[in-house]
């Protein structure tokens, strides 16, 4: 028989990564890693580091006419990571 205060598994899991402060960290992670599917396989090639600090996206990039073609989209780059992941990570990109 069913119990009326049933939770749903990813709602408890979840719920234990924030209690532990471990849920930014991942939120994080995932962010990163989602970088080729937001932006593609041909922009990765070009992507030579990615980190996050202070809920600022650092992208060192190989190439001045990419990043500059990225820089002018960056707000759009940041809200569609934001969703692909399902949190507001990143409140800005910086291009290197």
């Amino acid at each position: 028989m069913r119990k009326k205060n049933t939770e749903l598994l990813s709602d408890v899991i979840l719920q234990v990564l924030k209690e532990q402060h471990l849920d930014k960290p991942l939120f994080e992670r995932r962010l990163i890693d989602a970088w080729p599917q937001v932006l593609g396989n041909n922009i990765m090639k070009y992507t030579s580091d990615l980190s996050i600090r202070n809920k600022v996206l650092y992208v060192s990039l190989t190439s001045s006419v990419l990043r500059h073609d990225l820089f002018l989209s960056r707000e759009e780059i940041r809200k569609s990571l934001n969703i692909y992941v399902g949190a507001e990570v990143i409140v800005d990109i910086v291009f290197k």
